[in-house]
C-alpha cells in the first residue's frame, strides 16, 4: 500500500499553521505522529490534497499545572505523558490510557494525545484496504447507504476506540480549539457528535490546541480490553473518577464507556448511583456496573471483532475494575 500524492506543508509556527487551514479547509488534514492519519491514506481511506504537519510546532507539546487545572498541549507525545509524575498523581486514568496505546516501539513514540483523541471512528467492515472494500457495496462511512454493522440502519455505526477520549471524558475535561480567527473552549463531552460519519465537532479550520484537566482531589483509573495488549484497539474500556467529600464518602463520580459506541459514553445515572456511598461498598460499584453495562448496551454493534454479547458483558467487567482501582488507590491516602 503506497501513500497518494499531496503536497507537505510544515509550517513553523501555531499562527502560520492555522493561516494554512483557513486557507486550504476541507482539502487539507493535520499530522502530528501520524499513527491515525497515515495508515487511513495508504488503505485509500483519504486523499487529501494538502497535509500540514505540526512536527515543528513545539509550542503545543507541554505538560504544566497552572490555576488548578493540566494543561496538556496537543501535540504532547503518548510517551512523554506517560513519564510524567504530574500526570500519574493526578490524572491517573489518562496515565493508564496512554500506556495501552499501541505498541511501546511506535504509538508510544510517535503518538500524540491530539492524534488519539482525534483518530477517526473505526469499523472492521470500513477500515480495510481498497481491493478488500471493492468487493462490497459501499457502507454509509464510504458515502452508501448501507451499514454491514448494523442491519437496516439509516447511519453510520463506526465506533470511537480512543484510549485517551475515554480517560479524558471521566476526568472532566476540556479542550480548546483554534482557528485563524480565534478560540474557543468545548467540553470534551460535548466535541463528540455521535455522527459515525462526522465523529468530531471540530470545523475544517480549527486545529486542537491544548486539552484542560481539571484538578479535583480525586481518584481515577482506566481499564480496557483487547485481543492484544501491545497491538490492538480496545473492544470495550471503561474510565471513571471518585471524588471523596470530607466525611470520606464519595462525593461526585463520573463513569465513562469507550469503544462501544459511536462516541465515548459518559453513564449520567449510574455516575449518579455512586455519590453518598462509600468507597469500600463493593456491592453499590456492582450495582453501577451492571447499570453501566444496560445502559450501553443498545449502542453496542458488531463491529470490532467481538460479539455483541461478550463486548457487553465486558462493560461490566471493566467499569467495577476501575471503580475497584480508583477506590484502592483513595483507601491508601
Amino acid at each position: 500500500m503506497r501513500l497518494p500524492r499531496f503536497d507537505y506543508l510544515k509550517p513553523d509556527t501555531l499562527k502560520a499553521a492555522l493561516e494554512l487551514l483557513a486557507l486550504h479547509k476541507d482539502d487539507a488534514k493535520i499530522l502530528a505522529g501520524g499513527t491515525d492519519l497515515l495508515v487511513r491514506m495508504k488503505n485509500g481511506l483519504l486523499n487529501p490534497k494538502v497535509v500540514i504537519s505540526l512536527k515543528a510546532l513545539n509550542e503545543l507539546s507541554y505538560i504544566k499545572k497552572q490555576a488548578g487545572y493540566i494543561k496538556i498541549g496537543a501535540r504532547t507525545s503518548l510517551a512523554d505523558i506517560i513519564a510524567s509524575d504530574l500526570i500519574q498523581k493526578e490524572a491517573k486514568a489518562l496515565f493508564q490510557a496512554c500506556e495501552k496505546v499501541g505498541a511501546i516501539t511506535i504509538q508510544h513514540y510517535r503518538g500524540t494525545i491530539g492524534g488519539n483523541i482525534l483518530q477517526d471512528n473505526r469499523c472492521q467492515y470500513y477500515n480495510q484496504s481498497d481491493f478488500h472494500r471493492s468487493g462490497h457495496q459501499a457502507c454509509h462511512k464510504a458515502g452508501g447507504k448501507i451499514c454491514y454493522a448494523r442491519e437496516e440502519a439509516d447511519r453510520c455505526n463506526s465506533t470511537c476506540q480512543s484510549d485517551g477520549a475515554t480517560a479524558l471524558m471521566a476526568l472532566g475535561a476540556q479542550i480548546i480549539l483554534a482557528g485563524k480567527d480565534g478560540e474557543r473552549t468545548v467540553d470534551l463531552a460535548d466535541f463528540y457528535t455521535t455522527d459515525g460519519i462526522m465523529p468530531h465537532a471540530c470545523e475544517s479550520h480549527e486545529l486542537l490546541k491544548e486539552i484542560i484537566i481539571p484538578v479535583l482531589g480525586a481518584h481515577s483509573a482506566y481499564q480496557r480490553l483487547a485481543y492484544r495488549s501491545a497491538i490492538d484497539y480496545p473492544i470495550v474500556c471503561a474510565g471513571v473518577l471518585l471524588k471523596p467529600s470530607p466525611e470520606n464518602e464519595i462525593e461526585d463520580a463520573r463513569i465513562v464507556v469507550g469503544a462501544i459506541g459511536r462516541s465515548p459514553l459518559f453513564l449520567a445515572k449510574a455516575s449518579a448511583s455512586l455519590k453518598g456511598k462509600r468507597f469500600t461498598d463493593m456491592t453499590a460499584f456492582k450495582k453501577a456496573a451492571d447499570d453501566s453495562m444496560n445502559a450501553s448496551a443498545p449502542f453496542a454493534v458488531h463491529n470490532v471483532g467481538a460479539t455483541l454479547e461478550y463486548r457487553c458483558a465486558m462493560v461490566s467487567r471493566m467499569v467495577f475494575q476501575a471503580l475497584e482501582q480508583a477506590a484502592f488507590s483513595a483507601a491508601k491516602e
